[in-house]
């Protein structure tokens, strides 16, 4: 096991640049990078500890040679940033705590992270049975009182599991369990963080359901408490909490079993600094969190209903989201996906599934289309009452998958739709001021476009003279 990651970090290309430019300098690397290495994964974050040096000095120097940008992340603890040139690797820089790397092994979270090398003689320093736990796949706390000095650490175990797999150690649940009245101490940021994290491995599942068993989840998104009242259901095999948490498992499937297209598509980091993927898990495990506020059962059938569950939980999603630092780009794209997580299944239970429609449908997701129409799949094999047939499964999947086709046929000839009039060419063609008319005759004249009803200058300027004042 030691000659395994002796060899791997010996072998890492920044790792011996490092090293390189660290000569007369005591540098460990310590935590992730050498998790990630023993598990066969990518890294991209490097922690370095330097002892005998200030370790701004030596950021500083080190950002100069590798030509990385320098951002000091905590003058107060000293703690420093150098993001590497490919937008992608970054490295953490800090001083030892009190002189002594023992010390500082001692107060982090979990054994696995706690495992450091000492680069100029690569001796490996693991006095927490760091890499015995990695060997049993076990996450296991240092000490009890590392939980109270930084409660986000409740947060990361479950982070940990979803990236590793790994199970809890008991003792471990145990202290959790003691002080998940905590989590909410540490900024709202770092909490962000850690849930995209966790949305970003691939064991989200198992972390979600160990989440609701530990309560930690509802203390960080209260509103689940209410979600988890709705009941199955003629529709629904699965109360609604574990419904959206199994949407979450058929989106990674979904994920598993993919084209390289669609996986490059889920893999893309167009906003927050985390994969689509990431995001669309969050927005799976979010998409009918309005279904409560909307709940009714029918007297005469029984039967469940949640009208505009969709719009309703679209609108729900955006203080909560705001509340926990996520970006406008993220909070627009997770509540788009709430908001029109039926839509794809709309398109294709239309009496003729015309190529207008299907375009009116491409042209309205814009960018969104494939991550929308694995979430409406995800949703159905989620959904699987008694009144849910396999045929009507099955009719189901099979027409989002042609929508799908469909869309990586001809999404490369798409252009965006011409802005045929401006807002100013529209008040002096109608005579009118800005208002709310305004607003309202903009958004018919941008439908109209959508439906392929209006394509050019002329037939837009046809169309607002016509429309009922």
């Amino acid at each position: 096991m030691k000659t395994q990651i002796f060899d791997k970090i010996k072998n890492d290309i920044i790792i011996q640049q490092i090293i390189n430019y660290s000569s007369d300098i005591e540098v460990y690397c310590v935590g992730g990078v050498l998790r990630d290495l023993f598990l066969k994964k990518e890294n991209f974050d490097k922690d370095l500890i330097v002892k005998g040096t200030d370790a701004e000095d030596y950021s500083k120097m080190l950002a100069e040679k590798l030509d990385a940008t320098f951002i000091p992340l905590d003058e107060v603890n000293k703690i420093y940033r150098l993001v590497l040139k490919d937008k992608k690797n970054c490295i953490d820089i800090t001083n030892v705590l009190n002189d002594s790397i023992e010390q500082d092994l001692k107060r982090r979270d979990f054994t696995l992270n706690s495992v450091a090398v000492k680069l100029k003689t690569f001796e490996i320093i693991d006095i927490n049975n760091g890499i015995k736990d990695l060997k049993n796949k076990k996450i296991r706390m240092i000490e009890e009182k590392n939980f109270k000095e930084d409660p986000l650490r409740l947060l990361r175990a479950y982070r940990f599991q979803a990236s590793t797999g790994f199970d809890i150690e008991s003792k471990t649940k145990h202290t959790i369990n003691k002080y998940i009245s905590l989590i909410n101490n540490p900024a709202k940021e770092r909490i962000n963080y850690e849930l995209m994290k966790l949305f970003s491995g691939e064991y989200t599942v198992k972390a979600l359901l160990n989440m609701e068993k530990s309560g930690i989840l509802y203390e960080i998104l209260p509103i689940y408490l209410d979600v988890k009242k709705v009941p199955p259901n003629t529709h629904h095999h699965l109360d609604l909490l574990h419904h959206l948490i199994e949407t979450v498992n058929q989106i990674q499937n979904f994920y598993k079993i993919s084209k390289p297209e669609i996986k490059a598509h889920l893999d893309r980091i167009d906003f927050g600094g985390y994969s689509r993927l990431a995001h669309l898990k969050l927005a799976g495990f979010m998409h009918d969190i309005g279904k409560y506020s909307c709940w009714t059962i029918e007297e005469d059938t029984g039967r469940h209903r949640f009208i505009k569950h969709d719009d309703i939980g679209a609108k729900i999603a955006v203080p909560i989201l705001k509340k926990l630092k996520f970006s406008k780009k993220q909070i627009e794209y997770i509540t788009k996906m709430i908001k029109h997580h039926i839509y794809p299944s709309h398109v294709i239970s239309s009496e003729i599934v015309t190529d207008k429609i299907k375009m009116r449908y491409i042209r309205k997701m814009e960018d969104d289309v494939i991550d929308n129409i694995i979430l409406a799949m995800s949703d159905r094999l989620s959904a699987r009452g008694k009144a849910v047939t396999d045929e009507m499964v099955k009719n189901n999947i099979t027409g989002l998958t042609n929508l799908l086709n469909y869309y990586i046929e001809i999404r490369d000839t798409l252009e965006p739709l011409p802005k045929l009039l401006t807002g100013e060419e529209i008040m002096e063609i109608l005579n009118i001021k800005p208002s709310k008319q305004l607003g309202e005759i903009i958004k018919a004249l941008e439908e109209a476009q959508l439906n392929g009803d209006v394509n050019d200058k002329l037939s837009a300027i046809n169309f607002i003279k016509n429309i009922p004042v």
